[in-house]
């Protein structure tokens, strides 16, 4: 796990998929098109509805799944 009290240093797009995770771990994805956003927690998949267009979301993960996710725009933070 990542500090949660620090900014992030790093950013990249993050492509959905349920088949392979994330480039890194991020601390927060930034939700630039509104919708559904699935990552996949210690205890399993969990789906964030209906964020916002422009919602940084707080979750740390390693994986944001297709399945489930309608958001677009998503930029992983690290």
């Amino acid at each position: 796990m990542l500090p949660s009290t620090t900014s992030a240093t790093d950013a990249f797009t993050i492509t959905p998929s349920d088949g392979t995770q994330l480039q890194a771990h991020v601390r927060s994805i930034y939700v630039g098109g509104g919708g559904n956003v699935t990552v996949t927690l210690p205890s399993g998949d969990v789906q964030f509805p209906n964020v916002p267009d422009g919602t940084i979301l707080p979750v740390q993960t390693s994986w944001v799944k297709a399945t489930g996710t309608t958001a677009t725009n998503l930029v992983g933070m690290v």
